[in-house]
């Protein structure tokens, strides 16, 4: 029987890389990996290319090369990086050459990598929460779901994927205990009490497996997926299991934290504010019974911190 070939956009990445990663190992064989990348000779897409997966150059700026890219494959996993550009008009035009590749490449099933649209909650007029960019309360949530449309106007069969924040965040994007003024390390979250979805990566790449598996089930619908709802106590808590040194959750406002300065952290503020005022929508919208459902291998944060602890930096 042949396998169903599924392209995967940012197979290097980290949600494109988990999923890359839970095709070429899973048993069914049900699915045959083609690893989409801008550079073919890095050493992460020589090393799926080792593992049997199939490696092709493409650009989200480039539909020609997208096309090319979906030509053949039953199934496209679709993801942009605002990180790398910080543009939510960037982030608008690539999703519409993803959407516009997977509908003339003849794609079956596509997943596009989402988010709420803030501004459903909190109109740009609402001064609980500063506008951004003049057009934006959250923009890498707000674009994604503006980007919905390219996919549903063009007829392309779609899952919606609404993902949660990285526990891997902790290692690489400063979400894991700093030191405090009284050299205690603490974890600081605008969050108040609120729980907090938050997901390995890389099962957000096992769910996604998930949804391909079960096809038509899920197409025309949005699905959310976390490993765990914590608060930032119940995150600080685990946190000290872990590291064998106390750390507190610091519960500052969204105002403090979208004043620190770090490139985004106005975006990452209102984002914060967004899932601690909204919290049962948030939450509500990512359910951990059908998390694992599509992935009975979900981990807890606990059971990440069992493997990647060691990762976190600590500051002396």
């Amino acid at each position: 029987m042949d396998k169903k070939l599924i392209a995967v956009v940012g197979a290097t990445g980290g949600q494109g890389g988990g999923l890359a990663r839970a095709i070429l190992n899973d048993t069914s064989g049900e699915f045959a990996l083609r690893a989409i990348t801008r550079n073919p000779e890095s050493d992460k897409a020589k090393a799926l290319a080792a593992q049997g997966a199939e490696v092709v150059q493409a650009d989200l700026d480039d539909v020609a090369s997208l096309t090319r890219a979906f030509t053949g494959a039953y199934g496209a996993y679709c993801v942009t990086n605002f990180w790398e550009h910080f543009s939510p008009e960037k982030e608008k035009a690539q999703a519409k050459n993803m959407a516009e590749a997977a509908k003339a490449a003849g794609v079956k099933h596509a997943i596009w990598s989402t988010f709420e649209d803030t501004r459903e909650y909190v109109p740009l007029d609402d001064d609980r929460m500063p506008t951004l960019m003049e057009r934006y309360k959250v923009p890498h949530f707000d674009a994604k779901a503006e980007a919905n449309q390219y996919f549903t106007d063009l007829g392309v069969p779609t899952t919606f994927l609404l993902t949660s924040g990285y526990w891997d965040n902790m290692i690489a994007f400063g979400w894991g205990p700093q030191k405090g003024p009284d050299g205690q390390l603490v974890v600081v979250f605008p969050m108040d009490d609120a729980k907090l979805p938050m997901i390995w990566v890389e099962d957000i790449g096992k769910c996604a497996l998930g949804i391909f598996k079960r096809g038509e089930e899920y197409i025309g619908k949005t699905v959310g997926v976390a490993g765990e709802h914590l608060t930032g106590t119940e995150i600080a808590e685990a946190l000290s299991e872990a590291l064998g040194k106390p750390v507190t959750y610091n519960a500052v406002t969204p105002a403090v934290y979208r004043g620190l300065g770090f490139p985004g952290a106005e975006d990452i503020g209102n984002m914060f504010q967004f899932k601690r005022d909204f919290t049962e929508v948030y939450t509500g919208h990512r359910s951990l019974d059908e998390s694992r459902r599509l992935n009975p291998e979900l981990k807890t944060l606990r059971e990440w911190l069992a493997e990647n602890a060691s990762r976190i930096p600590i500051p002396e």
